[in-house]
């Protein structure tokens, strides 16, 4: 599947536009991750804790995407975002979104 940020797929044409595809997940904090994290802002640097949680809710919410495009029939993603939010305290959501769309 290509993805793209893009509204077009340099060398492809697209033919066919199928729709608004997305994937989403909630994931919250592990209360040892707030632990370690509350020590490492004592003296500063990369939360490594967070960052792991955040690229693995990204990835999950990308290959939710790619499922919906697939079961569309689309060969590629167009205009891909992520988007991020805080849904309760300690929770966020992201969620990947795009065009799917056939080429030519």
């Amino acid at each position: 599947m290509l993805i793209a940020t893009t509204d077009t797929l340099a060398g492809h044409t697209v033919t066919l536009s199928l729709g608004l595809v997305r994937g989403a997940t909630v994931r919250s904090k592990h209360v040892g991750t707030d632990i370690v994290a509350a020590l490492k802002s004592i003296v500063g640097g990369e939360l490594s804790g967070y960052s792991s949680l955040m690229a693995g809710a990204r990835e999950q919410a990308i290959d939710r995407m790619i499922a919906e495009a697939e079961k569309m029939g689309a060969d590629a993603i167009v205009g891909m975002r992520i988007q991020t939010s805080a849904i309760a305290k300690g929770a966020s959501e992201i969620v990947a979104y795009g065009t799917a769309v056939r080429l030519g």
